[in-house]
Formats: structure tokens, sequence, C-alpha cells
């Protein structure tokens, strides 16, 4: 996971990875439709707008789900939250 600006300079990266098919591989898509639309082999990013979303479903993981992943994606959260123009990226295999 990184926090990129639109220029594609990385100003923040996590130091784990998200094990994607132990945490949020079996979400329910509704219920969390920003963290159950990742795909594991593929990129996403989220933007200004969507971290709001992407935080509060956060907040409802399952006990299951969570791990030091959460809390750094809280943190790369806030940093896209910081200035206009970052961008929240999981990256894919």
């Amino acid at each position: 996971m990184v926090v990129r600006e639109e220029n594609d300079v990385v100003v923040a990266r996590a130091g784990c990875g998200l094990s994607w098919f132990e945490t949020v591989g079996d979400l329910d898509r509704d219920q969390f439709p920003m963290l159950g639309g990742l795909d594991p082999y593929g990129d996403a990013a989220f933007n200004q707008r969507q971290m709001s979303v992407l935080l509060k479903e956060l907040d409802r993981l399952p006990d299951g789900c969570q791990g030091q992943w959460v809390d750094e994606v809280r943190a790369l959260g806030r940093t896209v939250l910081q200035k206009p123009h970052r961008y929240l990226w999981f990256i894919g295999d």
C-alpha cells in the first residue's frame, strides 16, 4: 500500500502487506463496497472522497479481519486527507 500524488510521487508507504485471502477476501461486497472490491491481483486506488467510506468500513471489520494492516491503512488514509490530489493505492500481485 502506498500514497501517491497525482504526479505518481510516492509520499508514504505501508510497512506490512495485506494478506487478501486471510483478511478481506470473504467480505460481503454490499456491506463493504470499498474493501470488498479489492482484487488480490489488481491495483486499486482510493481518492479523498472515497477515504471516508473506506475508514468507516475499517471500523466495522469483523475481528478475524483485524491486524497491523488496519492501522497502516488508517495512517495512510490520514496522509491522503492532508492534501488534495493524493490517492491510497492497494497494489496487487
